[in-house]
C-alpha cells in the first residue's frame, strides 16, 4: 500500500496521463472509465460509484449517495468536466468525504486545458 502523499501523487500522474491521451471536452463518465482503466494497469486499488449512506440524527435514512471513486481507501476522487469549478463543487467533494470518512479528497475538472489548472485537494 502507498503512502498518502504517494497514492496522490500517482492518481493525479494518472488523471494527467489520461487527460493528456483524451483531451478536453468529453463527458465525465469517458474520463472515470479512462481513469479506472489506468489504476488497473498501475495496480491501484479503488472503489466505484461506492454507495454512501446517509445518517441523519442516528438513524439511517433510505437515500444513498454515490462517490465517484474512493483510491485505496485513503482518497475520495470527484470527477467533472465543466467549463469551470464554482464553490458547490467543493461543496460536495467535503460531503462525500465526510460520509466516508476519509479525510483527503481530490477535485479533478477534465474539462480545461491543462489539468494541473483544474485540480483541486482538499483535507479534512
Amino acid at each position: 500500500m502507498l503512502k498518502r502523499e504517494e497514492l496522490t501523487d500517482e492518481i493525479l500522474s494518472s488523471a494527467i496521463g489520461v487527460h493528456r491521451h483524451l483531451g478536453p471536452g468529453l463527458l465525465e463518465s469517458a474520463y472515470e472509465e479512462c481513469l479506472c482503466r489506468e489504476f488497473t494497469i498501475r495496480g491501484i486499488k479503488f472503489e466505484r460509484l461506492k454507495e454512501l449512506p446517509i445518517v441523519y440524527k442516528g438513524k439511517a435514512v433510505d437515500t444513498t449517495y454515490r462517490v465517484d471513486i474512493i483510491v485505496e481507501g485513503e482518497v475520495v476522487l470527484e470527477l467533472k468536466s465543466v467549463e469551470s469549478l464554482i464553490p458547490i463543487h467543493q461543496s460536495q467533494l467535503l460531503t462525500y468525504m465526510k460520509l466516508s470518512g476519509i479525510g483527503i479528497g481530490l477535485l479533478l475538472n477534465f474539462n480545461t486545458v491543462m489539468l494541473k489548472d483544474g485540480i483541486k485537494r482538499v483535507v479534512l
